[in-house]
């Protein structure tokens, strides 16, 4: 029995039950628009850009009636292969949320990615072959702020994920406190998706790269339908994806994201 296929079909007929998939190149971002509220208004001033180095560039996850990703299969394909994920006709996406949080404010930016291509490497594996992965990725970074302020908040530091063996996988953030003016762009912070040696991972960080900015929608700028598939749709669907990405911006994960990625003593 190939069992790598049986569990690839089994998470796709969980996605299915969760909630309506389509092809993921098939998914229609949501364009920006104007922030009306004072966070709103805050999450755009500080959007990131994103130098993608390695892996697939980022997607939308869900469109406006609820239709979410049905992602890219990770079985038969290496590191090198990102030919079917470079970019869509439809738009590409950038997921905003932000709270108030011990004193600072924090804003939570997300991208999804169709293929988490890397997230397991074997032994004796020749470099750049990479046969383990999973559908669907998440990646986010958190921008730190002193205030709910637009005209008078300033950047305090911002996390990034990573993820370290110690006897088996588990998330640590990377914490810039306060951000070297080298990673800024004006009041954007320049993040890069990239390939960790070390884990042969894909994850994010600080660079002084350029990258390049994907429309912005925020948690409350998105329709009922399109939020509620966000949350209850099951991204994490293999054994395979041993880091355990999740979407960070739902009820549930959000508050338990800052309180892991806490940079301040």
């Amino acid at each position: 029995m190939n069992w790598f296929l049986l569990i690839a079909l089994l998470s796709a007929l969980l996605t299915e039950v969760l909630g309506q998939s389509i092809p993921y190149d098939q998914v229609q971002s949501f364009a920006e628009i104007e922030p009306v509220t004072e966070s709103d208004k805050v999450m755009f001033k500080y959007k990131p850009q994103l130098k993608v180095s390695e892996g697939c560039q980022p997607y939308a996850a869900v469109q406006e009636d609820g239709s979410v990703s049905h992602g890219i299969p990770w079985f038969f394909k290496t590191a090198s292969s990102t030919k079917d994920c470079e970019g869509s006709e439809l738009g590409s996406q950038i997921y905003a949320r932000a709270t108030e949080f011990k004193g600072v404010y924090a804003i939570v930016y997300a991208w999804y990615f169709p293929r988490g291509r890397e997230q397991i490497s074997a032994p004796g594996l020749r470099p750049g072959l990479r046969p383990f992965g999973h559908r669907h990725n998440f990646e986010h970074v958190i921008v730190w702020i002193d205030k709910l302020s637009l005209k008078k908040s300033k950047i305090l530091g911002v996390s990034t994920l990573s993820y370290v063996w110690m006897y088996g996988f588990y998330r640590k953030y990377s914490n810039h406190v306060p951000l070297a003016a080298k990673y800024l762009n004006g009041s954007s912070v320049k993040i890069e998706y990239h390939n960790s040696r070390l884990l042969a991972t894909t994850e994010v960080r600080v660079t002084q790269k350029e990258g390049e900015y994907q429309d912005l929608v925020t948690w409350d700028q998105l329709p009922e339908a399109a939020r509620d598939a966000l949350s209850n749709t099951d991204w994490d669907l293999t054994i395979f994806n041993a880091y355990g990405s999740k979407m960070p911006l739902k009820d549930g994960t959000f508050l338990k994201t800052l309180e892991q990625a806490w940079p301040f003593a």
